[in-house]
Formats: C-alpha cells, structure tokens, sequence
C-alpha cells in the first residue's frame, strides 16, 4: 500500500508541475541534495528522461533547482529561456524555509522581473523544496 501512495503522491507532485505525457522537461541546478521523488515523479509522467544544461531541444518545462549561494538567479532564468518554448515554464525550485539553501521569495520575483519573467504560483514539492512557477510576461499577460 505504501509504494501505492507514494506513486500517487509523486503523480500529483507531476501534476502539480504541469507536466503531462509527452512534455519535454529540462533540469538544471541538479545536485546531490536534490529531490529524486519529484525526478522519478515527472520522469514518470512525462515518460522520457529529463534533459541536460547541454540539450538542444526547445522545452516546455525547466526544473531549476536552486540553493542560496549558486550564484546570480536572473542570469540563470535568462539562460534558461533560452530553449523554452513560448508557452513554456520555469520552476524555481528552492529548498522550504528553515532549510539550509533557502532563498527567499523576494529574490525570486526581483530575479524574474529581471529576466522579464512573472512569478504565476508557489507549491510545495516534495518534503524539503518550494517551486515558484514562472512564465514569460506575454504569456502571463494573455491569460489575463
């Protein structure tokens, strides 16, 4: 019963995350401390593996995991529009509050306002990381 509810659990962690069968899923930030049953979960659901920083194909969704101290946030969000389709997204993953890593949420929205990216939603994803859901500014401004 337990491998059960963590698979339906891990679907809806997927599905949290807008990620449908077929979705192409790019990764960056990822480390060791990293949640591997939110991996396994969109892995699953979107029924590939996730791409590399060195992948070339255009992307619907980028898992950005991203720890206090990896460095400049809006020049990561701009580099990873780079591949993302026009309707695409970028989670913000960072570790909950109280976590080691933690990166507050101010710093999140004044990273993507300078990428010229809106912040849409925040989840909670897994047991120890946040995901803040950030879309280009056109398409925030079209769903208006």
């Amino acid at each position: 019963m337990a491998a059960a509810e963590d698979a339906g659990r891990g679907s809806d962690i997927a599905g949290k995350l807008g990620v449908e069968p077929g979705t192409v899923v790019q990764e960056l930030g990822w480390d060791d401390d990293v949640d591997e049953a939110v991996r396994d979960a969109v892995e699953e659901r979107c029924g590939d593996d996730l791409l590399d920083e060195d992948a070339d194909d255009v992307v619907e969704v980028v898992l950005l995991w991203w720890r206090e101290g990896d460095g400049d946030l809006a020049d990561a969000l701009i580099g990873a529009i780079g591949p993302l389709a026009e309707n695409g997204v970028i989670w913000v993953l960072t570790p909950k509050t109280g976590r080691g890593g933690h990166v507050e949420p101010s710093e999140i929205a004044e990273a993507a306002l300078t990428a010229g990216l809106s912040q849409t939603s925040n989840v909670s994803v897994g047991d120890s990381w946040a995901g803040a859901r950030l879309v280009s500014g056109r398409v925030a401004r079209s769903r208006r």
